[in-house]
């Protein structure tokens, strides 16, 4: 898997020691992920917008209502930067000044392309729904030719983009290692909580698991 490469904008000014090159980990964030904050600034006035978000290739995804003011100006090339995180533990450290978090970061540079082919347009929604509950792409009802009309699909490359790791125990000062107090770190983890039907499903239709895929993911 080709490395990530350091550039002025994605190089790191502190704890260096926590920046990772490996495209593969990028991936894995995004993939984890789901919700994305897209960052941009329209008329001088900064905006950071949280919206879903999927990965193809060496691709990020969003989509959005075609008139929404996002996507207007997203649309027109403008510079953006996208980024998601997981929190993967609160680190406890014997003093307040030594708690942290371990989590898992990626930050993406660029600008987003409008996706005007449509059979790509329709094929990266398909990806989108199976990426949220493999299988149900072929369950549901496909979008018709009004809401695809009405839905921008966003793409930006990831080439310029830098990822931060930090894991393990917390860093203790010298004159803190006999203190009497507990220190380590309480693990914090996504699940999938129960299907909850709504009033139209028919009594006693199988409900559906989506929860393997994405323990999958989590557990990887």
């Amino acid at each position: 898997m080709e490395t990530l490469k350091e550039t002025e904008k994605t190089k790191l000014g502190r704890a260096r020691n926590l920046a990772v090159f490996d495209r593969e980990m990028l991936y894995q964030v995004f993939d984890e992920a789901l919700l994305i904050n897209i960052g941009f600034a329209m008329d001088g006035q900064p905006f950071v917008l949280p919206t879903l978000g999927w990965r193809v290739g060496n691709k990020l995804y969003t989509h959005g209502n075609m008139k929404g003011r996002m996507m207007e100006y997203l649309i027109n090339g403008a510079p953006c930067c996208v980024t998601a995180t997981l929190i993967d533990g609160m680190v406890l450290g014997r003093s307040a000044f030594n708690h942290s978090t371990n989590y898992r970061s990626a930050m993406v540079f660029g600008s987003m392309k409008l996706v005007d082919d449509p059979a790509e347009k329709e094929e990266v929604l398909r990806l989108f729904v199976e990426h949220i509950a493999p299988g149900r792409a072929e369950q549901a009802r496909p979008p018709s030719v009004g809401e695809l009309k009405a839905t921008a699909v966003l793409s930006i490359e990831i080439e310029e983009a830098s990822v931060k790791v930090r894991k393990g125990p917390p860093n203790t000062k010298e004159c803190d290692r006999n203190r009497d107090v507990w220190a380590g770190e309480m693990v914090m983890r996504q699940v999938v909580g129960p299907m909850v039907a709504d009033e139209l499903v028919p009594e006693g239709m199988v409900v559906p698991d989506y929860s393997a895929a994405w323990g999958e993911r989590w557990e990887s």
